[in-house]
């Protein structure tokens, strides 16, 4: 497991992209996050790879997001270069 800080940017974008389960490659992968009514906070799964986390706020489901993705890349992986969060209405 890698415990570097990780230099990838994340972006938060509402409503999915159509299509997007496709756009998952080597160089990016894309969560898919949805509001939790019943709880409370967000949740986010990755479209094509079997990443998910939850967190209470945004900024903290952010920081979540880069953590899964080190913890399933080991250093034999090639890491994704660009994590997108969608945000679900």
């Amino acid at each position: 497991m890698r415990l570097s800080s990780c230099p990838l940017p994340l972006s938060l974008k509402p409503n999915s992209v159509p299509g997007a389960s496709n756009r998952t490659s080597m160089n990016e992968i894309i969560f898919e996050v949805r509001e939790d009514e019943i709880d409370g906070g967000y949740n986010a799964s990755a479209l094509g790879v079997g990443i998910h986390t939850e967190a209470d706020t945004l900024d903290e489901l952010r920081t979540k997001v880069r953590e899964a993705v080190d913890c399933y890349y080991d250093e034999t992986m090639t890491a994704p270069k660009l994590i997108r969060l969608h945000l679900l209405s």
